[in-house]
Protein backbone atom coordinates (compact mmCIF):
# COMPACT_ATOMS: atom_id res chain seq x y z
CA UNK A 1 0.00 0.00 0.00
CA UNK A 2 2.78 2.54 1.02
CA UNK A 3 4.96 1.19 -2.25
CA UNK A 4 1.60 1.75 -4.08
CA UNK A 5 1.02 5.18 -2.95
CA UNK A 6 4.75 6.32 -3.76
CA UNK A 7 5.07 4.68 -7.00
CA UNK A 8 1.57 6.80 -8.06
CA UNK A 9 3.18 9.80 -7.78
CA UNK A 10 6.91 8.73 -9.57
CA UNK A 11 6.20 6.47 -12.05
CA UNK A 12 2.66 5.35 -13.48
CA UNK A 13 4.02 2.40 -15.55
CA UNK A 14 5.94 0.97 -12.53
CA UNK A 15 2.38 1.85 -10.16
CA UNK A 16 0.32 -0.53 -12.71
CA UNK A 17 2.72 -3.20 -12.69
CA UNK A 18 3.13 -3.18 -8.90
CA UNK A 19 -0.61 -3.02 -8.82
CA UNK A 20 -1.32 -6.04 -11.31
CA UNK A 21 1.52 -7.84 -8.79
CA UNK A 22 -1.06 -6.71 -6.17
CA UNK A 23 -4.11 -8.27 -7.61
CA UNK A 24 -2.07 -11.80 -7.87
CA UNK A 25 -0.84 -11.66 -4.50
CA UNK A 26 -4.76 -10.78 -3.27
CA UNK A 27 -5.63 -14.27 -5.63
CA UNK A 28 -2.23 -16.56 -4.23
CA UNK A 29 -4.11 -15.61 -0.60
CA UNK A 30 -7.66 -16.63 -2.14
CA UNK A 31 -8.83 -12.96 -1.83
CA UNK A 32 -9.10 -13.81 2.02
CA UNK A 33 -8.00 -11.17 3.95
CA UNK A 34 -7.71 -13.31 7.09
CA UNK A 35 -5.08 -15.06 5.51
CA UNK A 36 -3.42 -11.53 3.68
CA UNK A 37 -3.44 -9.96 7.32
CA UNK A 38 -2.05 -13.34 9.02
CA UNK A 39 0.26 -14.57 6.85
CA UNK A 40 1.26 -11.79 4.75
CA UNK A 41 0.57 -8.40 6.80
CA UNK A 42 1.72 -9.80 9.79
CA UNK A 43 5.24 -10.22 8.28
CA UNK A 44 5.92 -6.23 7.80
CA UNK A 45 7.61 -4.37 10.19
CA UNK A 46 5.30 -1.50 10.59
CA UNK A 47 3.05 -0.03 13.46
CA UNK A 48 -0.30 -2.02 14.12
CA UNK A 49 -2.22 1.36 13.18
CA UNK A 50 -0.01 0.66 9.45
CA UNK A 51 -0.61 -2.91 9.45
CA UNK A 52 -4.67 -1.90 10.39
CA UNK A 53 -4.90 0.42 7.18
CA UNK A 54 -2.96 -2.15 4.52
CA UNK A 55 -5.71 -4.19 5.82
CA UNK A 56 -8.36 -1.75 4.89
CA UNK A 57 -6.43 -1.77 1.71
CA UNK A 58 -5.96 -4.99 1.10
CA UNK A 59 -9.91 -5.49 2.03
CA UNK A 60 -11.13 -2.47 -0.72
CA UNK A 61 -8.95 -4.43 -3.37
CA UNK A 62 -10.78 -7.79 -2.32
CA UNK A 63 -14.32 -6.07 -2.62
CA UNK A 64 -13.71 -4.88 -5.83
CA UNK A 65 -12.14 -7.74 -7.07
CA UNK A 66 -15.36 -10.03 -6.40
CA UNK A 67 -17.48 -6.80 -7.86
CA UNK A 68 -15.79 -6.84 -10.96
CA UNK A 69 -15.14 -10.09 -11.65
CA UNK A 70 -11.34 -10.19 -11.40
CA UNK A 71 -11.24 -12.58 -8.66
CA UNK A 72 -9.39 -15.21 -10.81
CA UNK A 73 -7.95 -13.13 -13.48
CA UNK A 74 -8.21 -9.65 -15.30
CA UNK A 75 -7.25 -6.57 -13.40
CA UNK A 76 -9.70 -3.86 -11.75
CA UNK A 77 -11.43 -1.31 -13.71
CA UNK A 78 -8.92 1.52 -11.66
CA UNK A 79 -5.93 0.13 -13.13
CA UNK A 80 -7.50 -0.41 -17.07
CA UNK A 81 -8.50 3.28 -16.58
CA UNK A 82 -5.39 4.31 -15.84
CA UNK A 83 -3.71 2.34 -18.91
CA UNK A 84 -6.33 4.32 -21.13
CA UNK A 85 -4.92 7.39 -19.58
CA UNK A 86 -1.57 6.25 -20.15
CA UNK A 87 -2.91 5.15 -24.07
CA UNK A 88 -4.59 8.30 -24.42
CA UNK A 89 -1.44 10.61 -23.80
CA UNK A 90 0.84 8.18 -25.90
CA UNK A 91 -1.52 8.61 -28.91
CA UNK A 92 -1.50 12.84 -28.25
CA UNK A 93 2.15 12.75 -28.25
CA UNK A 94 2.95 10.63 -30.94
CA UNK A 95 0.20 13.46 -33.13
CA UNK A 96 2.14 15.92 -31.85
CA UNK A 97 5.35 17.19 -33.42
CA UNK A 98 6.55 18.48 -29.66
CA UNK A 99 7.86 15.14 -28.89
CA UNK A 100 10.45 13.56 -31.55
CA UNK A 101 12.64 11.85 -29.15
CA UNK A 102 9.01 10.55 -27.76
CA UNK A 103 8.38 9.26 -31.68
CA UNK A 104 11.78 8.09 -32.28
CA UNK A 105 11.18 6.06 -29.18
CA UNK A 106 8.20 4.29 -30.16
CA UNK A 107 9.44 3.60 -33.34
CA UNK A 108 12.38 2.00 -32.15
CA UNK A 109 10.08 -0.26 -29.96
CA UNK A 110 7.39 -1.00 -32.48
CA UNK A 111 8.79 -4.12 -33.74
CA UNK A 112 8.67 -5.37 -30.33
CA UNK A 113 5.44 -4.65 -29.77
CA UNK A 114 4.38 -6.16 -33.48
CA UNK A 115 5.89 -8.99 -32.28
CA UNK A 116 4.59 -9.33 -28.90
CA UNK A 117 0.82 -8.34 -30.06
CA UNK A 118 1.21 -11.01 -32.85
CA UNK A 119 2.08 -14.06 -29.70
CA UNK A 120 -0.43 -12.57 -27.09
CA UNK A 121 -3.45 -10.40 -26.54
CA UNK A 122 -4.22 -8.54 -30.13
CA UNK A 123 -6.87 -6.39 -28.46
CA UNK A 124 -4.62 -4.97 -26.15
CA UNK A 125 -3.52 -1.31 -26.79
CA UNK A 126 0.12 -0.90 -27.24
CA UNK A 127 0.71 0.24 -23.88
CA UNK A 128 -0.74 -2.47 -22.21
CA UNK A 129 1.75 -5.30 -24.57
CA UNK A 130 3.85 -3.05 -22.99
CA UNK A 131 2.94 -3.17 -19.47
CA UNK A 132 2.47 -6.92 -20.03
CA UNK A 133 5.41 -7.65 -21.53
CA UNK A 134 7.21 -6.09 -18.51
CA UNK A 135 5.27 -8.01 -16.09
CA UNK A 136 5.83 -11.16 -17.40
CA UNK A 137 9.53 -10.77 -17.55
CA UNK A 138 9.12 -9.96 -13.90
CA UNK A 139 7.48 -13.11 -13.44
CA UNK A 140 9.93 -15.03 -14.96
CA UNK A 141 12.91 -13.47 -13.19
CA UNK A 142 10.58 -14.42 -9.95
CA UNK A 143 10.65 -17.74 -10.83
CA UNK A 144 14.36 -17.87 -11.95
CA UNK A 145 13.55 -18.69 -15.67
CA UNK A 146 15.88 -18.30 -18.11
CA UNK A 147 15.20 -15.10 -20.47
CA UNK A 148 16.86 -14.56 -23.83
CA UNK A 149 19.36 -12.17 -24.81
CA UNK A 150 16.83 -11.20 -27.76
CA UNK A 151 13.86 -10.86 -24.70
CA UNK A 152 16.07 -8.93 -22.54
CA UNK A 153 16.92 -6.56 -25.44
CA UNK A 154 13.55 -6.27 -26.48
CA UNK A 155 12.56 -5.48 -22.39
CA UNK A 156 15.47 -3.29 -22.16
CA UNK A 157 13.94 -0.99 -25.11
CA UNK A 158 10.24 -1.21 -23.76
CA UNK A 159 11.37 -0.41 -19.76
CA UNK A 160 13.38 2.80 -21.59
CA UNK A 161 9.88 3.97 -23.88
CA UNK A 162 7.48 3.16 -20.90
CA UNK A 163 9.42 5.31 -18.72
CA UNK A 164 9.30 7.94 -20.85
CA UNK A 165 5.54 8.27 -21.38
CA UNK A 166 5.64 7.81 -17.46
CA UNK A 167 7.57 10.60 -17.48
CA UNK A 168 5.39 12.93 -19.96
CA UNK A 169 2.19 11.36 -17.67
CA UNK A 170 3.70 12.84 -14.47
CA UNK A 171 4.74 16.04 -16.10
CA UNK A 172 1.29 16.20 -17.94
CA UNK A 173 -0.74 15.63 -14.35
CA UNK A 174 1.80 18.40 -12.40
CA UNK A 175 2.60 20.58 -15.10
CA UNK A 176 -0.35 20.16 -17.98
CA UNK A 177 1.64 19.67 -21.23
CA UNK A 178 1.15 21.77 -24.27
CA UNK A 179 -0.25 19.88 -27.33
CA UNK A 180 -0.28 21.83 -31.01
Amino acid sequence: MFIAQDLRKKNIAEYILYMWQVEDIIRAYDCNLTKIRREYIEKFDNSREEKEEMADWYGNLIRMMNQEGCREKGHLQINNILIRDLNELHQQLLQSSQFPFYNAEYYRVLPFVVELRNKSDKEACEIETCLNALYGTIMLKLQKKEISTETNHAIKEISTFMGMLSDYYLEDKTKGLKFE
